[in-house]
């Protein structure tokens, strides 16, 4: 496919193609899926997100397929055996942010009905969509990732910066950051019914 895509993209790596084709952007409202986002743009922070996605795998193996309940009671002992896990990456205060978000996630359903419609609800239900057009163009946080970021960290979630919950933004398609000359970025919007 000789399609046109995205500035960040590196089209040399099949997988991040993939990524961007398949995944990135795309409205995501299942709890399970937004947990595993949320997990691993927690574990990016610092890194590049490629980075992240290389060890996808060993991540749905070392976090119980995302599995939130079964994460909220990992123990000390778990904590030990992950960071040993090459798998992943072994730091010990994502992994450990990790169990806690686990924890607070399970809150946050409690409360909301689901953590789709706590998340969703600081966009208002619908998908903001940015006009990019150059890699210059694309932010690293906004007005509204600053209020989701300081409301999670509120309600004791780690590793949740700006920066980070702007990337989970993109990844789950709160925001459709597909750049103008991208095929996805109409594809999604005539597929969402996005203005």
């Amino acid at each position: 496919m000789n399609e046109c895509r995205c500035p960040w993209l590196d089209l040399s790596k099949p997988d991040y193609v993939a990524y961007h084709d398949d995944e990135w952007g795309v409205p995501v409202h299942d709890d399970n899926k937004l947990f595993e986002y949320l997990t691993l743009e927690s574990a990016q922070a610092g890194l590049s997100w490629y980075t992240i996605l290389k060890r996808r795998e060993g991540y749905r193996e070392a976090f119980a397929n995302f599995d939130v309940r079964k994460v909220a009671t990992f123990t000390e002992q778990d904590v030990e055996v992950l960071l040993t896990n090459e798998k992943i990456i072994r730091h010990q205060g994502k992994i450990e942010a990790a169990i806690n978000n686990a924890k607070r996630f399970i809150e946050v359903q409690q409360e909301f009905g689901s953590f789709s419609n706590y998340q969703w609800g600081f966009v208002d239900h619908k998908t903001i969509v940015n006009r990019v057009e150059k890699l210059s163009d694309y932010p690293a946080t906004s007005p509204i990732s600053d209020k989701f970021s300081k409301d999670l960290k509120k309600r004791g979630f780690k590793f949740v910066g700006s920066t980070t919950i702007y990337a989970h933004m993109q990844a789950c398609g709160m925001v459709n950051d597909h750049s103008l000359t991208c095929y996805k970025r109409k594809q999604i919007i005539e597929r969402y019914n996005q203005d």
